[in-house]
């Protein structure tokens, strides 16, 4: 194979993965050409609306699947926090990168952290897991939807519809706007989407040569560390969506892995807490979600969609 297509979203965000992606692709393997195709989808098409009342995060994808099908393509390159727990038959992830900043950012030009935010203050997030755990926190927030890529939500906060907004970091610092964060919302006191921060390269289950070529970028550590998160919200529910949180950070020879659920609507949350030996990530993800389903967690998290 002499040249390579990428299939990504036409987001700021997204064509710096990818770049970022072509990048260290080249440079594993000189000679090869490699070339972004970049499409439209319509979870970036249709912002008057929630991804939840749409159809989920999995709209993201649709479109550059259907390329790979169509030949146009020959993989993609996503956040895997953006991927549906479960592939769309014919469908394959070879690589999935090193993680960079799990953690969410909150942003403000007037207040330091969500304490010190006013009585009934706007705050600006499309994610039901981010207002779940706003809601928790602090009850009296206006929590508002806030759509579009990264540039637009820091232009919708300029321009003071919203006293704050939350955001990943990761998306923050690729694209260079590390200096807004005003506070990292951290585990274990706020965690994560499943296997934010970590991005994922996309083929056809049918093309070993292109998955071969992926491959060389798969980071193993991160991948085990996702698949206990993944775990976890598949046993859940099966969705990018929904009101899920999840962080399985590794100590030694052990995995760790924190989850919870809650309701956006009300700030309910519930959480718990697994440890098994690392190679065990899938089971860890299935216990914590039935330590989670134990305590309710499925009537929240189907209230939420």
């Amino acid at each position: 194979m002499k040249t390579l297509r990428i299939a990504t979203r036409k987001s700021p965000l997204a064509l710096w993965q990818s770049e970022h992606v072509a990048a260290r692709l080249r440079a594993a393997h000189p000679g090869l050409e490699v070339v972004l195709v970049p499409l439209s989808t319509r979870g970036d098409e249709v912002l008057d609306r929630s991804l939840a009342a749409i159809g989920g995060k999995g709209l993201f994808l649709k479109e550059l699947e259907v390329a790979m099908q169509r030949g146009e393509a020959d993989c993609a390159v996503h956040s895997l926090k953006d991927v549906p727990m479960e592939l769309e038959p014919g469908f394959a992830l070879p690589a999935i990168l090193e993680r960079a900043d799990h953690a969410d950012a909150f942003v403000s030009n007037d207040f330091a952290d969500i304490d010190a935010l006013p009585n009934g203050a706007r705050v600006g997030t499309s994610s039901l897991r981010r207002q779940a755990q706003l809601r928790a926190r602090r009850p009296d927030l206006q929590l508002l939807d806030l759509r579009g890529n990264v540039n637009t939500r820091l232009a919708k906060l300029d321009a003071g519809d919203y006293a704050a907004i939350v955001l990943a970091c990761a998306g923050l610092a690729r694209l260079g706007f590390e200096s807004r964060i005003r506070t990292r919302l951290d585990a274990p006191h706020w965690l994560p989407a499943p296997a934010q921060g970590a991005i994922a390269i996309e083929t056809r289950d049918d093309d070993p040569v292109v998955q071969s070529l992926c491959a060389v970028l798969d980071h193993a550590p991160t991948r085990t560390c996702v698949s206990a998160e993944r775990a976890m919200n598949l046993a859940l529910h099966g969705s990018c969506h929904v009101p899920v949180a999840a962080f399985a950070p590794r100590d030694g020879e052990r995995r760790l892995l924190g989850g919870a659920g809650g309701s956006a609507a009300d700030g309910t949350v519930v959480g718990a807490r697994g440890e098994c030996p690392a190679t065990g990530a899938a089971r860890l993800g299935h216990e914590v979600a039935q330590a989670l389903l134990a305590q309710g967690a499925r009537d929240l998290i189907e209230a939420a969609v």
